[in-house]
C-alpha cells in the first residue's frame, strides 16, 4: 500500500464504505489534500470540508477507528516516506503556479487509476453500443458534455448531446430510450446541480446504463451510475479547473472508437469532406 500514491490510499481507504453526504465531503477533501491529510488536525480537517469538527470524530469511528487520532497515526504509518506536513515547498510559487502544480498533479492521479484499463475499456464497450448515444452534462459541466459529443459524432451514429436543462430533459431522455438508446455518458462537475441527480435517476429507471466521469468517488451523482471513473478538478482558482475531467474524456472516446468497426473509417470519410470543403486552413 505504501507504493502508491497518497491520493489512491485513501480512495482505496473510503472504498465500500457507506458513508453521509458530510463524511462524503470530508472524505473529498482528503483525496484533494492528500499528501497533508496524515497531519491535519482534527480542526484544520473540519475546516477544510466546511463541516463541523465533532463531524470528523463520527468520520473516522465510520471508517473503523477509535477516533480521529487513531485515524492520523494509521495514514501516517502506511505513508512512511511521504514529506511530514506538507507545503513548504509550494509556498515559493506565486498562486497562479501553484493552481497548475495542482493540475499536474490531478492528473498524475488519473494516470495512476489508468494503470488498470477494465474500467474505461467497460466504458468504451458501452458508450459503443449505445445508438443513439445519450452525453448529459449541465452547468459548470455542459462544456465537456459539448466537447465528448463534438468529437464522438465523428465516429458515432448518432450522439444526443444533452446539456441545458429544464422540463424537456426527461422528454429527451424518453426519446432517446425510445429509439433504442442502452447508455448515457455523464460528465459530472462541482457544483453538483440537483437536476443532473434526478436525469440519472430517471434514465436508470429507463433501462439506460449510466457511465460518469466525477470529480470524486464519492460525488452525489455515484449512486446513480453503473460505472464511475473519477478524474478530480483544481480548486486553488476562484473558478474550478478540469484538465483531468476533460482529458479522461478524451480517453474514453479513445476506448469507445476501439469498439465501434467503421470508426476509421468514418474519420477518414470526415477528412475528405473537410479538403473538399476547404474546412480548415492549414
Amino acid at each position: 500500500m505504501s507504493g502508491s500514491s497518497p491520493a489512491a490510499r485513501l480512495q482505496r481507504l473510503f472504498e465500500g464504505q457507506r458513508l453521509t453526504p458530510t463524511q462524503r465531503r470530508i472524505a473529498h477533501s482528503m483525496v484533494r489534500r492528500a499528501a497533508d491529510a496524515p497531519f491535519l488536525s482534527s480542526v484544520e480537517l473540519a475546516e477544510l470540508a466546511g463541516v463541523s469538527q465533532p463531524s470528523v470524530t463520527r468520520f473516522a469511528v465510520a471508517l473503523g477507528f477509535d477516533g480521529y487520532p487513531a485515524l492520523r497515526r494509521h495514514l501516517r504509518e502506511v505513508a512512511p516516506g511521504d514529506a511530514a506536513g506538507g507545503g513548504g515547498a509550494e509556498e515559493s510559487f506565486n498562486e497562479y503556479q501553484q493552481a497548475v502544480r495542482a493540475e499536474i498533479e490531478n492528473l498524475r492521479h488519473l494516470a495512476e487509476l489508468l494503470a488498470d484499463p477494465e474500467p474505461v475499456e467497460r466504458a468504451g464497450r458501452l458508450l459503443a453500443g449505445s445508438k443513439p448515444l445519450l452525453v448529459l452534462g449541465l452547468r459548470a459541466a455542459s462544456s465537456q458534455a459539448r466537447g465528448f459529443g463534438y468529437f464522438a459524432a465523428k465516429v458515432h451514429p448518432d450522439v444526443r448531446v444533452l446539456d441545458e436543462g429544464g422540463s424537456m430533459l426527461h422528454d429527451r431522455i424518453d426519446a432517446a430510450a425510445r429509439a433504442g438508446a442502452s447508455a448515457l455518458m455523464c460528465f459530472a462537475l462541482p457544483r453538483h446541480p440537483r437536476e443532473v441527480v434526478d436525469a440519472l435517476a430517471y434514465a436508470r429507471g429507463k433501462g439506460l446504463t449510466v457511465v460518469t466521469v466525477a470529480d470524486s468517488a464519492f460525488a452525489p451523482v455515484a449512486g446513480h451510475s453503473d460505472l464511475l471513473i473519477p478524474a478530480a478538478v483544481g480548486t486553488g482558482l476562484a473558478f474550478d479547473t478540469a484538465c483531468a475531467p476533460m482529458l479522461l474524456g478524451r480517453v474514453l472516446l479513445e476506448a469507445m472508437c476501439d469498439g465501434l468497426p467503421e470508426a476509421q473509417a468514418r474519420l477518414e470519410e470526415f477528412d475528405a469532406r473537410a479538403a473538399a470543403r476547404g474546412l480548415f486552413v492549414e
